[in-house]
């Protein structure tokens, strides 16, 4: 029964918080360009929107087309329960570790990459060829990231650095090599742009082209909640805590206040990244995973000499 609870409090936290980790970017991106641009909330402002309208399906789509938002949403929800978040070990710790984090992503990315082209669109087959290039590149650098921390705590299990830890220089490098990661995997510059259409710079956009209503409402959450998980598992490579004793309600709120402290942090540094890098040409992304990969390797040697 306090599994289950787990489960349900963990799944509402995902769907409720992450959409304001984007605002929250978009808001210090316009701040620092001075402009007044979005609230934080504009998120659920477009998710609500989005859900309100009817759907428009192409005449072409097939039956991929029309369960990808549904598997695209369910693999995010079951990857954010691999997250311990209220307890030192994740709601489906013996269902997968690390690894199958890395699956579960690459699940999501083919059911909508396959999507994109099931209708016929050009864009669609451009975007989807642009995708599978990227996470070519992307999942490498993001599996050297996951052998470099199972080097320094002796298991791929996401709970074994769930606590408090030493934050060693292979912690720190392994950040990182998943902070440039998560730039590409959450469509971001210099890999991505998320606030254009223009055919000659979009990648995840050209994927979504086809979708509206409910559809693109379910996929734009899960995007947000990938980006969530990504961002937990920065703060407790780099920022480890542990959790608070129960009861004692001091400690209690500032365990909430540091948690949530450690995401604005990454946050703020995205978007930092994001106005103050050019988007690069799409040949170039190779420059950068390929920077993150042999981070990636630097940090699996400092775990092997134990620094």
């Amino acid at each position: 029964m306090f599994k289950i609870i787990i489960i349900i409090l963990q799944l509402i936290l995902f769907i409720i918080i992450s959409p304001v980790l984007s605002g929250l970017i978009s808001k210090i991106k316009n701040n620092i360009r001075m402009r007044k641009g979005q609230g934080i909330l504009q998120p659920y402002y477009n998710l609500a929107k989005l859900s309100s309208k009817g759907e428009v399906v192409s005449e072409t789509a097939s039956w991929i087309f029309r369960i990808t938002p549904f598997v695209v949403f369910a693999s995010m929800l079951v990857s954010a329960l691999l997250i311990p978040v209220f307890i030192l070990r994740s709601p489906l710790n013996h269902a997968g570790d690390f690894l199958a984090l890395i699956f579960i992503f690459s699940l999501g990315r083919f059911f909508l990459a396959l999507s994109a082209l099931d209708t016929g669109s050009s864009f669609g087959g451009m975007g989807s060829s642009r995708e599978m290039f990227i996470s070519s590149l992307a999942e490498p650098a993001f599996c050297m990231a996951v052998f470099a921390v199972s080097l320094q705590f002796g298991s791929t299990d996401i709970s074994a650095f769930s606590g408090a830890h030493t934050i060693a220089v292979s912690s720190i490098v392994a950040g990182v090599t998943l902070f440039l990661v998560t730039i590409a995997e959450t469509s971001r510059i210099p890999v991505d742009n998320q606030e254009t259409h223009l055919e000659l710079t979009m990648v995840h956009e050209a994927m979504l082209l086809e979708y509206s209503g409910r559809s693109l409402a379910l996929i734009e959450m899960a995007a947000y909640i990938k980006q969530m998980i990504l961002f937990f598992l920065i703060a407790q490579i780099v920022f480890p805590i542990t959790l608070p004793v129960y009861g004692n309600l001091p400690q209690i709120f500032f365990w909430i206040l540091w948690y949530l402290g450690r995401i604005i942090i990454i946050a703020i540094a995205v978007a930092l990244v994001e106005v103050s890098v050019a988007k690069m040409r799409l040949f170039r992304v190779a420059d950068f995973l390929g920077l993150a990969f042999v981070l990636g390797v630097i940090a699996s040697v400092c775990a092997i000499l134990g620094v």
